[in-house]
């Protein structure tokens, strides 16, 4: 694309030089690309278009990009045909009914609760909606290579626990390599290790199983067995079930009482909110070698650049502002297209409830790296005991100035407390915002129901340590904190609490579609360009085979091997 290669409909993105001049820039920002493109080949192509440029485009060469030009189904990610032919052949044995009344009189409803995981089982579980790439073929691995993902030993798990659970005509269900399985010709094709991530799951659910019962001396027993065959240095599969089983082993103990002597040790507990407020090597990390973060960043922005391009004064609220790497994208991409519309003022308003500290830390480094490119920025902090008590007067607002809303991982914090997070919309509502980009988590962990909770989340993580295996080493410091601190806290939280004490809860988009449109919100087609941006990290990251884009509805959902992981979703006022 000629147009875009030119300079003319470039963003320039400062390098290490401008880092480096900024003396009060920390060095973790300044010897890095953290929150930026830098790599030549990627500028070259055009990170973040303005809306005028884009208009300038001929339209024979957006249809280039190759965005929308794939309406299939999302396809399950690649696995052993000889394995899926398994899982068809399972799926048309008829339920022995008989089995299931019995096991039910032991256990009321607990098949029934496991419902859900019939249908991951099926394949049934997956992202609908149009595909944003064509499939691609430079980093497919070749059928020599080709191994089964942790979402496929998970499906091939859950389809044997559920037969199991049907014909099993032992009390306890274990797997076959310890006490033999009515099915072990259905390992046929797999490799020894995968044989036993599949069984090793299998265990872990046996366990969610007992746990559902209230068998908890059973259910313990059998997470004895499973805690073994587990490990925090393993392949995904072990990864994963580590923490899952951390997870049911608090829950038995608070269900038992034991968890009461325990909790009067003074414990130090970890708050995943806090920390990702604050630059750590972690999150840096995470930015920096997981895909997401970037790809939603990048998205993000370019959303926003398109609707307040033409102001002369932008407002942008930051409904929980974190490190604030967004808004060095953002500023990056305001200063090199200054020519186009000289910007006489960017207002940064962040939102708080707690952690004022750290959110003034962040306005500081903003400011000073706003004033190292000659970007005029003020900054500015509304904090309030909770968002019930969040008003438009404490807002400061120009009638010529354009604003816009920015939640990343925002609202889902608030599932818990209904009421403020009304109060928060009605307030933005109020606000008159040209644009609201909001990104979110992608899966339903809101349930009631311990098992429906258990099983979506085992699926969600497991894709994530999927992602983790194929861009971090095992042994990894960052991958094991994150893994640790950052996932197994959430895991342990969905998992083991009820009521107001489960803090982790995530909703899919067609829920934040039905609450947004409430309040006069509705949502809006991503443009060509932010999808563009989107395509260009997955490029940058080699990683187009297995992080999926995909359109649902009018928003965007990033996934890893078919599961959804995220959404990134654009709003405006009706």
């Amino acid at each position: 694309m000629d147009e875009v290669n030119d300079n003319k409909y470039q963003f320039h993105f400062f390098g290490g030089e401008t880092w480096e001049d900024s003396r009060d820039i920390e060095n973790y920002l300044s010897s890095s690309d953290f929150g930026c493109v830098q790599d030549d080949h990627f500028l070259s192509e055009g990170f973040l278009f303005s809306k005028n440029q884009l208009m300038e485009l001929p339209e024979e060469q957006i249809s280039d990009y190759e965005l929308l030009n794939d309406t299939r189904e999302t396809v399950d990610s690649p696995s052993l045909e000889i394995c899926l032919e398994e899982i068809a052949r399972f799926n048309e044995i008829p339920a022995l009914v008989s089995n299931v009344e019995t096991k039910e009189e032991e256990c009321p409803n607990s098949l029934a609760s496991f419902e859900i995981l019939r249908n991951y089982s099926s394949g049934l579980k997956k992202m609908n909606g149009e595909r944003v790439m064509e499939e691609p073929s430079y980093d497919a691995p070749s059928s020599e290579e080709k191994k089964l993902s942790t979402d496929d030993i998970l499906r091939i798990a859950g389809t044997r626990f559920i037969q199991c659970f049907n014909s099993q005509q032992t009390a306890d269900h274990v797997p076959s390599m310890m006490f033999g399985h009515p099915f072990e010709f259905s390992f046929y094709g797999l490799s020894i290790e995968e044989t036993r991530d599949v069984e090793l799951v299998e265990l872990l659910l046996s366990c969610a199983e007992r746990v559902e019962c209230q068998q908890f001396e059973r259910g313990s027993k059998l997470l004895n067995q499973c805690e073994l065959l587990s490990s925090v240095e393993g392949n995904p599969i072990q990864r994963v079930v580590y923490y899952f089983c951390q997870a049911l082993r608090e829950r038995i103990d608070k269900e038992t009482g034991r968890h009461i002597v325990l909790s009067l040790q003074t414990v130090d507990q970890f708050d995943p909110d806090k920390a990702m407020m604050t630059l750590n090597t972690t999150h840096h990390a995470m930015h920096e070698e997981i895909p997401f973060s970037q790809l939603c960043i990048f998205s993000g922005i370019q959303a926003i650049i398109e609707n307040v391009m033409e102001a002369k004064k932008i407002h942008i609220i930051d409904l929980g502002i974190r490190s604030g790497s967004q808004w060095i994208v953002l500023m990056q991409a305001l200063a090199s297209s200054s020519h186009e519309s000289p910007l006489e003022l960017l207002k940064i308003t962040a939102i708080g409830t707690t952690f004022k500290h750290a959110i003034e830390e962040t306005g500081e480094r903003l400011l000073r790296f706003a004033k190292s490119i000659n970007i005029p920025l003020s900054f500015e902090i509304v904090m309030v005991s909770d968002m019930s008590h969040l008003k438009e007067d404490h807002f400061e607002l120009d009638s010529d100035e354009k604003v816009a809303v920015y939640s990343s991982y925002l609202l889902r914090s608030f599932l818990s407390e209904p009421d403020q997070l009304e109060s928060l919309m009605k307030v933005v509502r109020n606000l008159n915002p040209c644009v609201m980009v909001v990104t979110e988590v992608e899966a339903n962990h809101n349930s009631p129901a311990f098992v429906n909770r258990f099983i979506e989340a085992l699926f969600f993580y497991g894709a994530y340590f999927d992602c983790f295996e194929t861009f971090m080493k095992r042994d990894d410091e960052n991958r094991m904190v994150c893994e640790s601190l950052y996932f197994g806290t959430g895991i342990k939280n969905m998992v083991a609490s009820e009521g107001k004490q489960r803090k982790i809860r995530h909703v899919t988009i067609d829920v934040w579609k039905a609450f947004l449109t409430r309040y006069g919100f509705k949502d809006v087609e991503l443009s060509s360009s932010s999808l563009y941006q989107a395509k260009l990290i997955l490029k940058k990251f080699s990683c187009e085979h297995s992080c999926t884009l995909d359109v649902k509805g009018k928003c965007l959902i990033v996934g890893w091997k078919g599961t959804s992981i995220l959404s990134l979703s654009v709003w405006k006022l009706n």
